[in-house]
């Protein structure tokens, strides 16, 4: 089974992503792991390094390159999941080329749908407890009264705007790219963890 999981920030993508890689046996491949691994690893050039510590974006044939190297390892025999690419169609029409030279194919696409409010929601009112890392929802999972909480960077409110934001605006025309190939399977991912794998599997059987 080899998949892709598309959706803004906050849909549940990697907490999705983990019950499913489970079911099928399948890794999970983040590339935003990968990327990180290896400017930990020192195999980025410096200005790579640079750009990425800015908030640029790294171009699509070294991420390519690493999806490359990462799905030829054993563990991907069987399939893989990819968590956070592609994000535009022309990454998608690169990891197309890049399976196509292999004889093999993606087997869908799964896109979680949460409404913009929604995801607004889940972001800002996230907060971490800063002697334990543990993160907590003022909503959905309220912190202990003596929990000491501060609010991460990436949830502020203006920052979670702009995430969502370049979200919609690179990702355009990715949903219509693999409409047009009938791999795309829209998944309502309100609800809890259960019920929206219990959709995701339901969408993947009607493949």
């Amino acid at each position: 089974m080899r998949l892709v999981f598309v959706g803004p920030p906050g849909a549940g993508k990697g907490t999705q992503a983990k019950v499913v890689c489970q079911r099928f046996g399948v890794p999970q491949v983040s590339t935003g792991d990968m990327l990180r691994a290896a400017k930990a690893e020192g195999k980025l050039p410096a200005e790579l390094v640079a750009k990425m510590s800015a908030g640029g974006l790294v171009p699509d044939e070294v991420v390519i390159g690493l999806i490359d190297g990462r799905t030829l390892e054993a563990d991907c025999a069987d399939g893989f999941l990819l968590d956070g690419f592609p994000r535009t169609s022309p990454q998608a029409e690169a990891l197309d080329s890049l399976l196509s030279s292999r004889r093999q194919s993606l087997d869908a696409a799964i896109a979680l749908q949460v409404p913009f409010d929604l995801l607004m929601e889940r972001a800002i009112l996230r907060r971490t407890d800063k002697r334990t890392g543990q993160i907590y929802h003022l909503k959905y999972k309220p912190p202990p009264p003596d929990a000491e909480l501060e609010t991460r960077v990436d949830d502020q409110e203006d920052v979670v705007r702009h995430r969502l934001a370049t979200y919609e605006k690179m990702t355009a025309e990715l949903l219509p790219y693999y409409e047009a190939r009938g791999m795309l399977k829209r998944v309502d991912g309100v609800g809890d963890v259960d019920e929206v794998s219990k959709r995701i599997f339901a969408a993947l059987s009607a493949s």
